[in-house]
């Protein structure tokens, strides 16, 4: 099983280098993240995306807050900071555990015992921990995915929404990766890559990434999805995760929650694909996801999204009338009665109950 090429996020010389996901597929560009705040602006912005992707940048922020000190900060000055890195992006829970996981490192009660090079060295052990376990769980998690497909080759279709590729993760990725996996083990494939208004990262990312792979698919826009099931056999959905509460309940990017009603009316199997990160086993259920909500222009306007040469993708950028106020969450909530499984690194939860999932994470 090979891992993907694509290379979102680089640790080279005490900087982190991020892929610029903001002009793709129009330009190929970098951002060199020197501080903490260059990494909370890259989150917030969406120069990166993606739940873990966005814990591994974090953690470099951390690490590269500490580098920049002449001294230890306090404990109250570091806490400051992790919070502010922590209000970036709110929904996905993989930032959260990540800075959970650093300060785990650094107990309050033995605090005063570290040195400033105790903290940077940890930090950065950690990030670079991250980003190679990322991967790692990535093709385990693909993996296991191949017991749910017949063994020998076959032609399949699937549909997936957003992007849960190379661009989300440390590398190869979670519901794509899960298609590239299949890909690799000799399955004739064709994917329906839904456009995910209103950021587009089905069609900027995703269908990018699957046409550098060599993957045949099929651009969608989003209100195409009943049709596609209902004009031709869909073999499986498969979608990714920003955070899953104790039941199941499922937070991904919006648009998410109508694709599983459709597919539970057509039959049609709706897997999500999510390491242990994604998990949330202090939340009962879904309805305590926080959503996070992004700005009106992004959905009355392409003006944020720019070609090669800095311009909106349309003339002026505006597709709504002046003035129209609308709605923006970034993501939506998929009740786990809904979700015929959810794909692990630890395995395959299904059907997906507290119980199954607390079983299979128990260890």
């Amino acid at each position: 099983m090979q891992e993907s090429g694509l290379k979102p996020i680089l640790w080279k010389n005490k900087e982190l280098i991020l892929l610029d996901q903001r002009v793709l597929p129009g330009t190929t560009s970098f951002i060199h993240a020197k501080t903490m705040e260059d990494c909370i602006f890259a989150i917030r912005e969406m120069v990166v995306r993606g739940a873990p992707a966005i814990a591994i940048t974090g953690a470099f922020g951390i690490t590269l807050y500490l580098n920049g000190l002449s001294s230890k900060p306090t404990l109250i000055e570091l806490k400051k900071k992790l919070d502010e890195l922590l209000e970036s992006r709110p929904t996905a829970v993989n930032l959260r555990l990540a800075i959970e996981e650093f300060g785990a490192r650094f107990p309050e009660a033995e605090y005063s015992s570290f040195s400033l090079r105790d903290l940077q060295k940890g930090a950065e052990d950690f990030a670079l921990f991250m980003l190679d376990e990322d991967l790692e769980n990535n093709l385990t998690l693909s993996k296991n995915a191949l017991s749910l497909f017949p063994k020998s080759p076959s032609s399949l279709n699937i549909i997936t929404h957003c992007n849960t590729g190379a661009l989300a993760t440390a590398g190869h990725g979670t519901a794509l990766g899960v298609i590239r996996t299949l890909r690799d083990a000799g399955h004739s494939l064709t994917v329906f890559a839904d456009e995910t208004r209103p950021y587009l990262q089905g069609a900027r990312l995703t269908a990018w990434e699957l046409k550098e792979e060599g993957i045949p698919a099929y651009l969608i826009t989003d209100n195409m999805a009943g049709w596609v099931m209902s004009s031709r056999k869909i073999d499986a959905v498969i979608v990714g995760a920003d955070r899953i509460a104790s039941n199941g309940d499922t937070a991904n990017k919006i648009g998410t929650y109508p694709l599983a009603i459709v597919a539970k009316h057509h039959g049609v199997p709706f897997y999500v694909a999510a390491t242990a990160k994604s998990m949330d086993f202090r939340i009962p259920d879904g309805s305590h996801i926080p959503i996070e909500m992004r700005k009106e222009e992004e959905v009355t306007s392409f003006g944020f999204l720019k070609n090669a040469d800095g311009k909106p993708f349309l003339s002026e950028g505006v597709i709504a009338p002046n003035g129209m106020k609308a709605l923006n969450p970034s993501f939506d909530v998929t009740p786990a009665s809904l979700i015929t499984g959810i794909i692990t690194e630890k395995g395959i939860v299904s059907p997906v109950t507290e119980e199954n999932l607390r079983k299979i994470f128990s260890d």
